[in-house]
């Protein structure tokens, strides 16, 4: 067979899985409106004109009429690879969340190639999308070879993985993987989100509720892992001209509204943040010069990310080393510290440094993450 001949019948499948996906996603995805997301095709479903949109996603309704997309560094067949990954998982009734987790773990493992053995730079006798090993009983050579089959493999240990649905994507994939490297995995989640919410129009946005799919929303857990840490609107924004050393968000909400972390993580933080004059002085409500956080609680999530909890209305509920799952109550709103009335003051901060200097919005960060908080009132 031909390169060219080679390429256009891989063409041609990948527009036949972009379809196949597509209509049974349809199928089993409701919308935030409670509606079925469209699908618009041609007579000709081999130069189809593929529309699939959920009602989830930011950037509206994705065009897959020339076969699949290119997304960061990953071309068409490596994004066809992922297309397998999550048909199969929708095949699987397998909750959004689990295909980014699938979607990452391929990524790390083969870059999103169906790797055959690479002899001696081969890791043991590792074959397929997840590098599964003929000896360690995941299945023949030839079975592993099969993207379809190799996903399903994956998924069928990771469901009998206890609470892998709040666990961290790392977490989950090293408990499914068994790798030497237990923490490479948590690179890719953001791309890997991206690359479902690509290939279905907003499902990685999706979480599943009694009532099946719906969008992400209140204190539901994004397929991120990630969710809004109280209800309520932005009201201070983050560096406005006004409060340009403002390095997160307020959302006012009644004393003793419940907190919740935004995500899984470890508590690095739990204190009462000293005023002005160096005094403990939390357990009153504070002003706009007392000074401080009040109390306050910082947790450290994967990729190094920090997020911040101030003025709460008592000791938090949690203490510097313990382990949080997302969602999960950590204290309750107050008015402690530098606070002109009840509210959460709420930060984010990547690379792992709690400083200024390493702030950045929470609006746009929880909006990536499917868990968007309340627009400014």
């Amino acid at each position: 067979m031909s390169a060219g001949t080679d390429t256009s019948v891989r063409t041609r499948a990948a527009r036949h899985l972009a379809l196949t996906l597509a209509l049974t996603a349809t199928l089993v995805l409701l919308c935030c409106t409670g509606g079925i997301g469209a699908v618009l095709f041609s007579d000709d479903d081999s130069d189809s004109v593929l529309f699939t949109s959920f009602g989830c996603g930011q950037d509206g309704p994705v065009d897959l009429s020339d076969g699949m997309p290119s997304i960061g560094p990953y071309g068409p067949d490596q994004i066809a690879n992922a297309a397998v990954i999550i048909n199969v998982g929708v095949d699987m009734s397998v909750p959004p969340r689990g295909w980014v987790v699938a979607v990452a773990t391929a990524m790390q493992e083969s870059a999103l190639r169906n790797l055959p053995h690479l002899g001696e730079r081969n890791d043991h006798d590792s074959v397929g999308l997840f590098q599964q090993r003929p000896s360690q009983g995941w299945g023949t050579p030839e079975q592993l070879q099969d993207p379809a089959y190799s996903s399903r493999k994956f998924y069928q240990k990771m469901l009998t993985v206890d609470g892998w649905e709040t666990m961290t994507l790392t977490d989950t994939a090293q408990r499914v993987q068994v790798s030497a490297f237990p923490d490479a995995y948590a690179k890719h989640e953001p791309l890997a989100t991206q690359i479902v919410n690509a290939l279905t129009g907003g499902a990685a946005r999706a979480v599943l509720g009694a009532d099946g799919l719906r969008c992400a929303a209140g204190a539901e857990i994004a397929a991120s892992g990630w969710t809004r840490p109280v209800p309520g609107n932005v009201g201070s924004g983050f560096r406005t001209s006004s409060r340009p050393g403002h390095n997160g968000v307020d959302i006012a909400q009644p004393k003793g509204t419940l907190i919740r972390s935004a995500a899984a993580g470890r508590v690095i933080v739990s204190r009462c943040d000293p005023d002005h004059n160096g005094r403990l002085n939390c357990n009153v409500d504070g002003s706009p010069s007392t000074g401080g956080c009040g109390w306050f609680v910082d947790i450290l999530h994967a990729d190094q990310v920090i997020t911040r909890y101030c003025h709460m209305v008592s000791r938090p509920d949690v203490g510097e080393g313990d382990l949080v799952d997302a969602g999960q109550v950590i204290g309750k709103v107050g008015s402690s510290g530098n606070s002109s009335g009840p509210h959460l003051h709420y930060e984010v901060h990547l690379r792992g440094d709690r400083s200024s200097r390493g702030a950045v919005d929470p609006v746009a960060f929880m909006r990536d993450r499917g868990a968007p908080l309340g627009e400014r009132g």
